[in-house]
Order: C-alpha cells, then sequence, then structure tokens
C-alpha cells in the first residue's frame, strides 16, 4: 500500500522548471546551433557592422540642410536598423524554417514548452546578438561620427526595445509562409527590401517627397528609426513618439495575428 501511494506523491514532488528556465535552456541550444550556421552567423554578425559605412557615404553627399539632420544622425539610426533587419529578422527567418523542417519544432511541443516559449526561446540568441550589435554601433557612430550623447535616450530606448520585440513577431510571421529554408530567405525579402530603402535606414523621411514618405511612415521599421534618432537629436514631439508607437503596436499585433493563425509546427509539404 505504501508503494503505491509513494508514487504520486514522488510526481507531485517533481521539481517543475520555471517558463524563464525552460526558454533559457532552448536559448543555449539554439545558440550552439547558430554557431554551426557559417551563412546565418556571417549574415548576422558582420553585414551590420558593414552597412554602416555605404550608409555614411550616401549620407556625405545628401542635401541635408533645412532637415536638421546630420550625417551622424543619419547613420545612427540606420545602422541600428540594419542590426534589426540582418541580425534579428532575416537570421529569424531562417532558424523558423529550418527547424520546422527539421522537425525540432515539432518535438519540442510535446514537452514542457508551450508554443509562446518555443518562438521566444528561440529567438533570444538573436536578439541578444542584435541588442549588443547596437549598442557597439551606437557607441561607434558617438566615437567616430560626433553625433554626442542623445538628448532624449527615453525615445532611443523605447524605439530599440520595441524593435527587439517586433523583429521576431515578423520573422515567425514570415516564416509561415515558407515551404524550406531556401524558400524562407526569398519571403523575407520584400518586407527586407522595403525596410531597407524606404524606413529611414538608408534615406532619411526628410528628404524625401511628401507623399512618399507619408506611405513609408506605415513601414514596421519607421518608427523604430523615428524613435532612435528623435532620440538622439531630440526633435521628436511626445505626439509623434505616440504615433511611433502605436504604428510599431499595430504592427505587432499583425505580427501575432499572423503567427496564430499560420504558423506551422511541421515541414509544409
Amino acid at each position: 500500500m505504501s508503494t503505491m501511494t509513494s508514487a504520486p506523491a514522488a510526481a507531485r514532488q517533481a521539481p517543475r522548471t520555471t517558463p524563464a528556465q525552460r526558454m533559457l535552456a532552448l536559448a543555449r541550444a539554439e545558440l550552439t546551433l547558430l554557431g554551426r550556421s557559417k551563412g546565418t552567423l556571417v549574415m548576422a554578425l558582420f553585414v551590420p557592422l558593414v552597412m554602416p559605412f555605404s550608409v555614411r557615404a550616401g549620407a556625405s553627399e545628401m542635401d541635408l540642410e533645412g532637415t536638421g539632420l546630420s550625417v551622424g544622425s543619419v547613420v545612427l539610426p540606420g545602422a541600428i536598423g540594419f542590426s534589426l533587419l540582418f541580425a534579428v529578422y532575416s537570421a529569424l527567418v531562417n532558424v523558423y524554417a529550418a527547424r520546422r523542417e527539421e522537425l525540432v519544432l515539432k518535438r519540442l511541443r510535446t514537452g514542457e514548452l508551450r508554443d509562446a516559449e518555443i518562438l521566444a526561446g528561440a529567438a533570444l540568441p538573436s536578439v541578444a546578438v542584435g541588442l549588443l550589435q547596437s549598442v557597439l554601433l551606437a557607441a561607434g557612430c558617438v566615437a567616430l561620427l560626433d553625433v554626442g550623447a542623445p538628448e532624449a535616450p527615453h525615445y532611443a530606448v523605447l524605439g530599440l526595445l520595441l524593435g527587439l520585440a517586433l523583429w521576431p513577431v515578423l520573422a515567425a510571421a514570415t516564416a509561415s509562409f515558407s515551404r524550406s529554408v531556401e524558400n524562407a530567405q526569398v519571403a523575407a525579402m520584400p518586407l527586407l527590401l522595403l525596410s531597407f530603402f524606404g524606413s529611414g535606414t538608408m534615406v532619411p523621411l526628410e528628404v524625401m517627397p511628401d507623399r512618399v514618405a507619408a506611405v513609408c511612415e506605415l513601414l514596421p521599421l519607421t518608427p523604430v528609426v523615428e524613435l532612435i534618432r528623435g532620440g538622439w537629436t531630440g526633435d521628436l514631439s511626445a505626439a509623434d513618439a505616440l504615433g511611433a508607437l502605436a504604428v510599431t503596436v499595430a504592427w505587432i499585433g499583425v505580427g501575432v495575428f499572423a503567427v496564430r493563425r499560420w504558423f506551422r509546427w511541421e515541414p509544409r509539404r
């Protein structure tokens, strides 16, 4: 009788992991896999560090007179935008698609991990890389381009945190529509290129025609760049900051809906 009652008691006393512990364990495993993927590693680590040099060359040729911008205030938020696009978004689209095709996601769902924990744990290494890169790029721009300290640092921090929250969600949504890792890279290109050229990373909205700028303001990366740039220049009003926040939250909502509705946990056949 004592044997029969001890088994349920032992089961009740068995230690259970917390969501944070489960996600960190998955993140450590994902970090190991990231180190083995040379293509993803190059895209995540080196491309965002090289692109600001192109932006600096282009910004030096722009007519910024009357816009209130300098070369440094163009390059710095653009550099952070590149990190979000390549180190976070593009890398995670490949990660989600690859883990799905390798049946890793399917196996993880049979354990204690919940769906949100699986996606968040897989995203943590890329988010950490994006955060570290953004800090290094900001420090480099301050040191080399004489940008100075941010006038409104709370806006810059808010913009970066919103970007780090938004782009993993959009990566999972994009991976939902890909049938393979190779197809995932193609699926990511439209949003990548739109954000690349239309969100103020390469060309500030201030030098665009008004109608084009009005459309580009609705792109998902634009409010992030706007908040970071406004945080450094101090020219961003509270109303503009709330508008940027609203656009980002709306994109997060669209991304979460798309993931819940269309994300596949098994290979697409």
